[in-house]
């Protein structure tokens, strides 16, 4: 998953004459990377608790570096009772596929660990291991064979047909953060802000009654450089998702790769585009959706955008490319409305 932050959140919280409620901070590691969570709450509770059991439902459910969880049983080849989420997870993730004719898809699990973006490590890579890896991705891949009934919910059994692997590092922490964000609201927690590697969320307002402010990264030289804000943006009940290539990839001679994989050419992509924002109703649509916009590259993006007017979670987004050596920018109309002047 996504192992350092896209997103820095701009906590600007005005001093006001009378009292406020005082925040609370809960900051911590999860799936490879950090959470940071702002919360205000006139009962003052404490729900690092509630947010661990969150935390390690999604970590025992889709992690790829937990050997025991229920991804890694899938992967390993035999039918596999599945969870709820885990399902869920899985017809959101088909349904982006549909949606972006593949452009995002959870089924290249294989080709991410060959070129080394997995838990496995990298090895020499031959054409021929492409071609085997990309025959997998057929349109009915794998099939729900059954559903046991259970008083703590229902199991399901998926069968794959091909021996694909699933990653759900593109939508897993997205999801993360709206079962954070229904936790808090289901204890009628109203104005907080999640921050999940990067994925946020931002309910509510700060006490002032201002929307949160969330700023967006200037793309780094390479994954060393200290982290620069190219914009910020205004978020009040809506969520913003970053994803990018110049921090995650490796270099072979001369030739930089990238984690963002093509499962249309089963290759990492080689575009201009180095990161895309885009701000949705729901974390792990912006989550899927960025990461499909990057595949696509900026133009396939922007014409995909004009081509659905009427989503209006995929009208705001932010490009940042390189041209002439040259970082340049583009906003959407939507997005440009929530920049901070």
């Amino acid at each position: 998953m996504k192992h350092l932050p896209l997103l820095l959140p701009l906590l600007l919280l005005t001093a006001a004459c009378h009292p406020t409620p005082q925040p609370i901070q809960l900051q911590g590691d999860t799936q490879g990377t950090y959470y940071n969570i702002i919360y205000f709450d006139s009962l003052q509770r404490n729900l690092q608790p509630q947010i661990d059991s969150v935390l390690t439902l999604v970590d025992r459910t889709v992690s790829l570096w937990n050997d025991t969880s229920t991804i890694r049983l899938v992967n390993s080849g035999r039918d596999s009772l599945i969870s709820p989420l885990f399902l869920d997870l899985l017809d959101k993730a088909r349904s982006i596929r549909l949606y972006t004719e593949g452009a995002f898809d959870c089924r290249i699990g294989a080709l991410v660990n060959l070129y080394g973006f997995g838990f496995k490590k990298r090895a020499d890579i031959q054409p021929q291991q492409i071609d085997s890896l990309m025959s997998l991705l057929q349109p009915d891949a794998y099939r729900i064979v059954d559903t046991i009934p259970s008083p703590h919910g229902n199991r399901y059994t998926l069968r794959r047909l091909t021996p694909i692997e699933f990653d759900f590092n593109a939508i897993a922490q997205g999801y993360t953060v709206d079962m954070l964000s229904h936790l808090l609201s289901s204890l009628h927690i109203h104005n907080y802000l999640i921050d999940v590697g990067g994925e946020v969320i931002a309910q509510g307002s700060k006490p002032d009654g201002t929307p949160w402010a969330v700023g967006i990264e200037r793309p780094a030289q390479n994954k060393y450089s200290s982290q620069q804000i190219e914009t910020a943006i205004q978020l009040r009940n809506q969520s913003v998702v970053t994803s990018g290539n110049y921090r995650k990839y490796y270099e072979r001679d001369g030739v930089r790769y990238s984690h963002t994989i093509n499962s249309a050419t089963g290759h990492p992509v080689n575009h201009s585009l180095l990161s895309v924002s885009v701000v949705s109703s729901q974390s792990w649509y912006a989550d899927a959706m960025a990461t499909a916009f990057m595949v696509m590259g900026l133009d396939r993006a922007l014409q995909f955008i004009n081509n659905h007017p009427d989503n209006p979670d995929i009208q705001a987004a932010f490009f940042i490319y390189h041209q002439n050596g040259q970082y340049l920018t583009h906003a959407t109309p939507a997005f440009q409305n929530m920049i901070i002047q």
